[in-house]
């Protein structure tokens, strides 16, 4: 997730680029860069590794040209790691035109690979260079064609940048300048956000409204498969064939600090709703078409290594300790092999782990001390470590020997939450495509589950839409002080989550438990009116856990049960919060979303400080 802002105007243009990615800075702070198009002046670029202090310093020791419009781009690292050569604006050979893009070009490789056979010399590693020379190829092109020999700059380069757009593959919000229409700043979106902000005189484009909300309320919302041309007294949509769109409108009444947040009034909603997006980036060009290399190549990891695997080792640490704990689950019902185990305890577990089995570190960030002290134990030991991380470049990746991204963007709430459902997704690929490889599941088998996982985006913003009915059933228990979440198999890890959750943000008393040890212990705190939040969705082990709610609900506890349109025919609840139905080894990730809604409106309603708990940090880098 990085963060883009557009200018075309009579205002000091890198002043308002500036102030823009300040206010994005949230989106990404990898690196961040600037393009100014001044037409006979030229291009100015500038780019700064870090933050966007390093940018401002740099630009304030230089003497810039009077220019007509520019773009601006605060980076996330995905492809590339963070280095002043991977920062947008990214140029075409002749740095004529720029570009900046948040998003991921799935299809970026086969294009790069056309576009060297043609002569094009590429100068970073990211996806997003070949958007400038694609473009670059499509104006030329066109200019070979003699009906547009002699088209005007402005149509030339709006026609160029509309047939590029057309054969990127994935999700992106891209925008683009070119040294011949100085007046024109062009864009488009595919499931990346991207809005329009409008005023007298000038035009603003961004990712977030927060970033030109200090000159403008009024917006236009881009929607997917529409391009836009920005000029200084007028902006016009297009849709993807080149057809003029209309468009409606819209006044926002948020604040600044709002804005930041997309409107919502957390950091952490804000990212519970991105889940579908996160779900959807980690998912990207991994599954479709299902190919038995493809994860293995990413990964760089040796095909005879893991046909010779014994076992997977799982470490890891809070909720991403819980993540690894569910995919245990996953990868023993697939055939696998697995324990998992706290970062923090495996020290002297390290020396026992047989040389072929597999270490998998869990951390959002990848600095997660513990868990690095862990990976150096495996890898002392002789075992090779694979990061499962969202952080390129990070602590983590340069220890381990293999990295799969969870491409979820920046998480800004301590809580974690998309964070987590990005690991679980990958662990979800990682488990059917290790399967496949040792010959565990056929093809047949592996496609089924490749297909269900590329429905989990769809699913879960269906079950995000329990949102109201989950902040009104809150109100009713806000006040209570201690509660018990129950799963089984699968979904025993993600009640362990629930009450993390709450805990972590509530500051109340949560236990999770695997609910056939309710009778060895914990239903001695169940009491009148405690209530007992229930995983009950349909897998084998449906009949059990239905056994264990009714011994809860004889003991005076209310029971919330989390079920699908199946299970919930025979589970008995006083309250039920239902999700899509899917396969019991991917139901964690749908089970999820409700216990994290429920933690954040109990949070709500007690006054917490959501995005910033007490005594906690969003990453722990001291062991």
């Amino acid at each position: 997730m990085c963060g883009i802002v557009g200018y075309i105007g009579d205002r000091k243009i890198d002043e308002v680029l500036l102030e823009g990615l300040r206010r994005l800075e949230y989106r990404g702070y990898d690196s961040c860069g600037l393009a100014l198009n001044g037409g006979n002046n030229g291009i100015y670029r500038k780019r700064a590794l870090g933050r966007i202090d390093n940018l401002a310093s740099n630009l304030s020791k230089e003497k810039l040209f009077s220019a007509q419009s520019g773009i601006a781009h605060t980076r996330w690292a995905t492809h590339g790691e963070p280095s002043e050569d991977n920062s947008h604006p990214h140029c075409d050979c002749s740095c004529e035109l720029v570009v900046v893009h948040n998003g991921i070009i799935e299809n970026y490789s086969v294009l790069k690979e056309e576009l060297e056979k043609k002569g094009h010399k590429f100068s970073s590693q990211t996806d997003t260079e070949v958007i400038a020379h694609l473009i670059e190829e499509k104006i030329k092109e066109i200019s070979r064609g003699f009906a547009v020999k002699h088209a005007l700059p402005e149509p030339l380069f709006f026609e160029a940048f509309r047939r590029a757009v057309n054969l990127l593959t994935g999700s992106f919000a891209v925008s683009a300048l070119w040294i011949k229409a100085p007046g024109l700043v062009i864009s488009a979106r595919m499931h990346s956000p991207l809005v329009v902000g409008c005023a007298d005189n000038e035009n603003f484009l961004a990712s977030d409204v927060s970033a030109f909300l200090k000159y403008t309320k009024k917006v236009y919302f881009v929607d997917d498969g529409e391009i836009v041309a920005l000029k200084k007294n007028s902006v016009d949509f297009y849709d993807f064939k080149g057809k003029k769109k209309n468009k409606e409108i819209s006044v926002i009444n948020w604040d600044l600090s709002m804005a930041e947040k997309g409107g919502y009034r957390h950091f952490m909603l804000k990212e519970i709703h991105e889940q579908p997006l996160s779900a959807q980036n980690t998912l990207a060009g991994r599954l479709l078409p299902f190919e038995e290399n493809r994860i293995l190549e990413e990964i760089e990891l040796d095909k005879k290594f893991l046909l010779e695997m014994k076992e997977i080792q799982i470490i890891a640490c809070g909720t991403a300790f819980h993540a690894g704990l569910s995919a245990k689950y996953v990868f023993e019902k697939l055939g696998i092999k697995t324990s998992a185990d706290l970062a923090s305890e495996f020290e002297n577990r390290a020396a026992l782990l047989d040389k072929k089995t597999l270490v998998i570190a869990v951390s959002q960030s990848g600095e997660t001390a513990d868990t690095l002290h862990a990976v150096k134990a495996a890898k002392k030991n002789g075992n090779k470590v694979l990061a499962v991380t969202n952080t390129l470049g990070s602590s983590l990746t340069r220890e381990a020997d293999h990295t799969f991204y969870t491409h979820c963007g920046p998480e800004i709430g301590v809580a974690s939450t998309k964070a987590f459902l990005g690991q679980l997704t990958a662990f979800y690929m990682l488990a059917v495509n290790f399967a496949y490889v040792k010959n565990l599941i056929n093809f047949e088998k592996a496609q089924e589950f490749c297909k269900e996982l590329l429905s989990l985006p769809d699913l879960i913003e269906k079950a995000l839409s329990l949102e109201n009915k989950i902040e009104k059933l809150t109100e009713a228990f806000s006040q209570k002080e201690h509660y018990l979440f129950i799963g089984r198999d699968v979904n025993y890890p993600i009640a362990l989550e629930g009450a993390l959750k709450i805990k972590e943000i509530s500051y109340v008393h949560a236990e999770g438990y695997a609910a056939g040890e309710m009778k060895h212990g914990p239903i001695a705190i169940i009491e009148n009116g405690m209530p007992v939040l229930a995983l009950a969705l349909s897998s084998q082990y449906l009949d059990l856990i239905k056994g264990n709610m009714e011994e809860a609900k004889a003991r005076g506890a209310e029971i919330i049960a989390v079920v699908d349109e199946e299970s919930k025919k025979t589970v008995k609840a006083k309250h039920y919060l239902e999700v899509p139905k899917i396969n019991e080894l991917f139901s964690g990730a749908l089970a999820s979303i409700p216990l994290q809604l429920f933690a954040y409106y109990i949070a709500l309603q007690r006054k917490c400080d959501i995005d910033k708990p007490r005594n906690l940090a969003k990453s722990v880098t001291v062991r």
